[in-house]
C-alpha cells in the first residue's frame, strides 16, 4: 500500500520540477546572457559577413554559377580557390572544405561546412564522443570532431606550409559552420601546437566559428580566446545544447523523452556544478552574440553585437523560441550581420 502511495507523491514532485523548469524557460530569452557584455567595435566584426560568405561558397557545386548570389560585394574569386574535397575525397571523415586565397585581405583560408543531415557520416562525427573522453592540453575536447580536425590537419598540412611559405605576409584563417565550425576550432588548436610544421606564428593564425557547437572545455575556451571567435546569432540552439548529441539523436523520435531529459538535468544541476565540472564543453573562443529581437515584443529590430569571454553565462540554457532553429542557418546570420554593420556602425 504504501508503494501504491508513493506513486502519487513522486509523480507530484516531477510535475513541480518541470512547471518549474517550464516557467524559468518562458521567462528566459537570449539577450539576458549577453546583457552585460561590451559592444562588438566594427572593425572587429567587419569580417563576418564576407566569412559566411566564403564558408556558402563551399556547399555550392558550381562555384562560377552560385545558387546563392553573393550580395554586398562578399563573392569569392573562382580563380583563388587552390583544392576543394567532397564527400569522396574526405572518406566520410569530416564534411567538405576548401582552401581559398584572398590576396585582396592577405589571407590563407581554410573552410569547412556544415552538418548535412542526409549524411550518415556527419552524424557518426557527432555521435562520436562521451563526457570526459578526450583530453586535449589540460583540457577536454569532443573526440568526434577532433578526430575530423586531425584528419584535415594531416590531409592538408604540406598544402598550407607551401601557402605559407609562398605568401609568408598573409594571415592563416581557420573558418566553418556548425559541426564545420567545431572542426575548425579544434583545427586551430592543432595548428597552434603544430606551428614549426607550419612555419607560422601563433599571431597570424585566427579561426571563426559560425554557430558552432560545444567542443572544448571551459579552460580551453579561454586559453584560445585571442585567436579563436565564436558568432551566434539570437536564439541558436546548437552553441546551446548541453545534451551528449548521441542522446539528442537518439530522441529525435521521443520528444517527450527529449523534454523530460532536459527538464531533469537543468532542474536538478546547480550553477556552480556545472562550472566545477572540467570535462564539460563549451561553446570556443570569443562570444559574439548577435541580438535581433526583444523580449514579449514582436518582430526584428536592428541588431547590435555584444562580445565577451565569459567562464559563466556561456550559452548554457536552450531558449524556448520559434527561432532556435532559423537562427542556425548561415543565410540568416550573414544577412544579420552585414545589417549589424550598416545599422549599428
Amino acid at each position: 500500500m504504501s508503494l501504491i502511495c508513493g506513486f502519487p507523491l513522486l509523480e507530484c514532485v516531477y510535475c513541480l520540477g518541470c512547471t518549474r523548469w517550464v516557467w524559468k524557460k518562458c521567462l528566459y530569452t537570449a539577450g539576458y546572457e549577453s546583457e552585460n557584455w561590451g559592444l562588438a567595435t566594427a572593425e572587429e566584426f567587419e569580417p563576418i559577413p564576407r566569412i559566411c560568405r566564403i564558408i556558402l561558397a563551399v556547399y555550392e557545386d558550381d562555384i562560377r554559377n552560385p545558387q546563392w548570389a553573393p550580395e554586398g560585394g562578399y563573392g569569392i574569386n573562382p580563380d583563388w580557390i587552390v583544392l576543394r574535397k567532397d564527400y569522396g575525397d574526405n572518406q566520410g571523415c569530416v564534411t567538405p572544405y576548401m582552401i581559398y586565397l584572398d590576396h585582396d585581405r592577405g589571407e590563407v583560408i581554410l573552410a569547412v561546412s556544415g552538418l548535412n543531415l542526409g549524411k550518415e557520416s556527419d552524424y557518426a562525427v557527432l555521435l562520436d564522443n562521451k563526457l570526459g573522453q578526450t583530453e586535449f592540453h589540460g583540457g577536454y575536447v569532443h573526440n568526434g570532431l577532433l578526430k575530423a580536425a586531425d584528419w584535415v590537419f594531416d590531409a592538408e598540412c604540406d598544402v598550407l606550409r607551401k601557402l605559407i611559405a609562398e605568401h609568408p605576409t598573409y594571415m592563416l584563417t581557420f573558418m566553418g559552420h556548425s559541426l564545420g565550425a567545431g572542426v575548425v576550432a579544434l583545427l586551430t588548436m592543432l595548428a597552434i601546437h603544430n606551428r614549426d610544421k607550419l612555419g607560422i606564428q601563433r599571431n597570424k593564425i585566427k579561426c571563426y566559428a559560425i554557430a558552432p557547437a560545444r567542443c572544448m572545455s571551459l579552460n580551453l575556451a579561454v586559453r584560445y580566446a585571442d585567436v579563436i571567435n565564436s558568432i551566434v546569432l539570437q536564439d541558436d540552439f546548437l552553441p546551446r545544447t548541453t545534451t551528449a548529441a548521441e542522446t539528442l539523436y537518439k530522441s529525435l523520435l521521443c520528444w517527450p523523452c527529449l523534454l523530460c531529459l532536459l527538464c531533469l538535468k537543468d532542474t536538478c544541476t546547480l550553477e556552480e556544478k556545472k562550472l566545477r565540472d572540467p570535462r564539460r564543453l563549451y561553446a570556443p573562443g570569443r562570444l559574439y552574440h548577435i541580438v535581433e529581437r526583444k523580449p514579449f515584443r514582436f518582430g526584428r529590430y536592428p541588431p547590435v553585437v555584444r562580445t565577451a569571454v565569459p567562464v559563466d553565462g556561456r550559452f548554457d540554457h536552450i531558449v524556448i523560441s520559434c527561432n532556435a532553429t532559423s537562427d542556425h542557418a548561415i543565410l540568416w546570420i550573414e544577412r544579420e550581420s552585414r545589417r549589424a554593420l550598416d545599422v549599428s556602425y
